[in-house]
């Protein structure tokens, strides 16, 4: 109907307490950081890092799906498919293509002897961490293409985290560093208007 797209008509349509989380969100969320999962076989690790990007305040989740589609499970994910952006992708070069055109430096979690430490990579620059299956790990397209490599020290016997266990750490971090810098991590005013009115949509459930 006429007006539903209007943010602030829309906002009228929810509790005061609604409004009130969107525009917390909002303040807290970023661009200037994403999650890239590449040889996805898992939904539930694959909904687990989604979850961790709603919680720390990325909005976008790239998911290559050159073997097995994404299917987010609410269980796991806890409504995080409504508020973090699932971008598809049908290939890894497809997907690096596309982030490397959008600024961002890609970094492969992996052991990797020119690799930083996650507490030593910098964060001067939008950055796309990209995770791979715990049993073969990033492809040699990944390795290849990544400008960076970071790794997350560990002291034990067992050789990995669970990815969504790395995935969390890293966010962590990452996001805790950039709340404390003077670097401009934020949305835009036009891009907070843009998710506000996606948001409210989903909420009030306005389907275009």
């Amino acid at each position: 109907m006429a007006g539903t797209d209007d943010v602030a008509y829309l906002a009228t349509l929810v509790s005061e307490n609604k409004r009130a989380l969107i525009e917390n969100a909002l303040k807290y969320r970023t661009r200037y950081l994403t999650i890239a999962l590449e040889g996805l076989t898992n939904s539930h690790n694959a909904s687990a890092v989604m979850r961790s990007c709603d919680i720390f305040g990325v909005q976008d989740l790239h998911i290559i799906e050159s073997e097995q589609a994404f299917r987010s499970l609410n269980t796991v994910a806890k409504g995080a498919s409504k508020w973090v952006s699932a971008q598809r992708h049908g290939s890894t070069k497809e997907c690096i293509s596309q982030l490397k055109k959008d600024g961002y430096r890609i970094v492969a979690t992996t052991p990797h002897e020119r690799g930083y430490t996650l507490s030593e990579l910098p964060i001067n620059q939008k950055t796309a961490l990209f995770f791979g299956t715990e049993i073969t790990g990033l492809s040699d397209e990944v390795l290849e293409q990544a400008d960076d490599f970071v790794t997350i020290p560990m002291f034990g016997f067992t050789e990995s985290f669970n990815i969504s266990v790395s995935a969390a750490i890293c966010l962590y971090d990452l996001i805790t560093r950039l709340h404390a810098s003077d670097i401009s991590w934020q949305l835009t005013d036009a891009q907070k208007e843009t998710l506000q009115r996606e948001w409210l949509q989903r909420i009030l459930h306005i389907t275009k």
